[in-house]
């Protein structure tokens, strides 16, 4: 690795499970808790957080501001931005909604057959190309910078659904409470075909291979062993989420 690898800065948003700021200002999470688990086994000695927004991840750590981000999802046009390590997880998308799921919200096919539904998307994020692809309408997207805002926004009834992890939207709903939100997975075989759940990986600067060769040689054989298991079972990922990445031949 680089001389300064001894030191390493990782970039996350406040999205439960996957990462969030404790009451003392303290980063926690399953990508926090996995990310800081590789980086101390590959000699990394001083590991810092940065909170930031999803909008700047791959910009902030193209540019250097920090040296990698927690996972997010593969698609093209992110490849030809950042360097990408091998999966960690597999996930599919949900909706948190109103309790009941009083429009029967299922799938992005379900939400644009009903023009006056409204969809929050953090702005960025893969779930806006998967809506469209599906036939919801730009009328229907309503963007936010944060997770907490489209949260608030369902709500408060100034949006529908919210499209995210169906894991994620199972975490929120549990602390918030299922008598005041309800998560609802998509319903297999609706997202554009995918037998399998998309996959989330680490995100680098391309400058900076040897951290991201580092951390790939570990997590090759890191990847679904019992430690890693039981660690992330902490944070409500189980073997659904975690096989697909480790079937994944990366």
């Amino acid at each position: 690795m680089r001389d300064n690898a001894t030191k390493v800065t990782i970039a996350y948003i406040e999205e439960p499970p996957f990462g969030w700021t404790e009451a003392d200002g303290a980063a926690a999470g399953a990508d926090i808790e996995l990310a800081d688990t590789i980086l101390r086994e590959i000699g990394v000695t001083t590991i810092a957080h940065r909170l930031t927004t999803f909008s700047e991840l791959l910009p902030g750590v193209r540019a250097g501001r920090w040296d990698m981000n927690v996972p997010l999802f593969v698609t093209p046009h992110r490849a030809n931005t950042v360097a990408f390590s091998v999966p960690v997880w597999g996930i599919g998308d949900g909706f948190p909604v109103r309790p009941g799921n009083p429009k029967a919200l299922k799938s992005y096919s379900s939400i644009a057959k009903c023009p006056e539904v409204r969809l929050g998307i953090i702005a960025g994020q893969v779930q806006h190309d998967s809506a469209v692809a599906s036939g919801v309408t730009r009328e229907q997207i309503v963007t936010f910078e944060r997770q907490a805002d489209a949260i608030a926004a369902v709500l408060s009834g100034a949006i529908d659904a919210y499209a995210s992890t169906a894991l994620g939207n199972r975490i929120v709903a549990s602390r918030i409470g299922s008598s005041v939100i309800e998560a609802v997975a998509q319903e297999p075989g609706t997202s554009r075909g995918r037998r399998t759940p998309p996959l989330g990986v680490f995100s680098f600067s391309p400058d900076n291979r040897d951290l991201l060769e580092a951390m790939n040689q570990r997590l090759r054989s890191y990847r679904g062993s019992p430690d890693h298991r039981a660690r992330m079972a902490r944070f409500g990922l189980t073997d659904s989420e975690i096989d697909p990445a480790v079937s994944n031949a990366s």
